[in-house]
């Protein structure tokens, strides 16, 4: 469900003594907001799409996101955190973010925790806006926009993509270009297909992601691992064609259209389809086949657009690499073994921390960059 609302804003220029410059942000949430168990906690997650149609830079200072019923906001974004969240379509004019120029767009990453009992209603949001002038007397005011209603569908519960562990949930929600942040522009609409997706990277207990030479692809440790279908289903697309890079530092730079390398696309039902890229060549799955949860659809390699081996997971609403949106899910069970406390120790070779007992985690989206081990054969 999308709902667009046009907030138009009668405003005084500051130091004149008459008429009110009508000024415009278009506040846009684009698609439904979700509320997902990610770890043992609930988050709410989309995004706001904000378009200056005024003649001057409106700063966004603060936005409230407030739910129906509630008399507490649900999240306040302000600050730092606010600059964060936020990030201009294609270069930023400014170094802050929170600036937007006239006829641009900004997107607002929502990932706030859900109050409990907040699995349906309507979401809104106040956001406090000023002009930017040189002197600094720009006015500020306030405006209310970005009605839309929480999907309450139940989300798919899915079985896990792979066996044993050690495995990474590589991801960062805030990360520049990380999935999260990335839109295509394809068949003449934007998405964001990526918006819970996960680098799955097979470590050891030290953080190392091989044994031997690092610049052997078969040296990783997840490399040709199996690949599972995470539920019952129809294979709906299968690239098999590109070949598997003999070294890391050797691999072809490929272009968009490519940076999937090879992957399978899996039709789960309900408007959903699991995608997994970056496979090995030897798909043992063919378009039409029917699989069953937990049967093998390929092995995790080396192509496309990757700096090592890796399972990138996503779910999609279409049969799309560029062109679907990305769908949240939990899976059914994975046991917690540890997490990184930020994306860049995990890339940095670090020794994971690990939990003071391992547990069972059950029908949870997995927080970023967690180590989890996936129930083996």
């Amino acid at each position: 469900m999308q709902i667009k609302v046009m907030i138009l804003a009668l405003l005084a220029f500051a130091g004149s003594d008459e008429g009110l410059a009508q000024q415009a942000i278009d506040v846009d949430v684009a698609g439904a907001p979700n509320v997902v168990r990610i770890g043992k906690s609930d988050q709410l997650v989309y995004e706001i799409h904000l378009t200056n149609f005024s003649s001057r830079p409106l700063r966004l200072d603060e936005l409230i996101v407030k739910a129906d019923g509630r008399s507490a906001p649900v999240k306040t974004y302000a600050g730092d955190e606010l600059a964060a969240a936020i990030a201009t379509v294609g270069p930023n004019d400014t170094t802050d973010t929170r600036t937007i120029a006239p006829g641009r767009r900004a997107v607002l990453y929502v990932n706030a925790p859900a109050p409990a009992g907040l699995a349906s209603g309507l979401i809104t949001h106040d956001l406090r806006l000023s002009e930017v002038v040189a002197d600094g007397t720009g006015a500020i005011f306030t405006v209310t926009g970005g009605l839309a209603k929480i999907d309450t569908a139940a989300l798919p519960r899915l079985s896990p993509p792979l066996r044993d562990g050690p495995w990474v949930a590589v991801y960062d929600p805030g990360m520049e270009r990380g999935h999260r942040r990335v839109f295509y522009a394809t068949e003449g609409s934007a998405t964001l297909p990526g918006r819970f997706a996960i680098d799955w990277m097979k470590i050891d207990t030290s953080g190392k992601l091989s044994s031997g030479d690092a610049n052997i692809p078969a040296n990783h440790y997840g490399f040709g691992a199996e690949v599972l279908a995470v539920a019952d289903g129809t294979i709906v697309a299968v690239r098999d064609d590109v070949p598997d890079p003999a070294t890391i530092s050797g691999r072809p730079r490929p272009g968009i259209a490519d940076a999937s390398g090879n992957f399978v696309m899996l039709d789960i039902g309900g408007g959903r389809i699991a995608t997994y890229e970056h496979l090995k060549q030897g798909a043992p799955v063919a378009v039409g086949d029917r699989v069953k949860a937990g049967q093998v659809v390929g092995f995790l390699g080396f192509t496309g657009q990757a700096s090592a081996p890796h399972l990138h997971f996503h779910l999609a609403d279409r049969a799309s690499i560029l062109g679907a949106e990305g769908q949240p899910y939990v899976i059914t069970s994975l046991t917690r073994l540890g997490q990184y406390g930020a994306i860049d120790d995990f890339f940095r070779g670090e020794t994971w921390p690990p939990v003071d007992r391992s547990e069972t985690v059950r029908d949870s989206f997995p927080p970023p960059n967690l180590v989890v081990r996936f129930p083996g054969d």
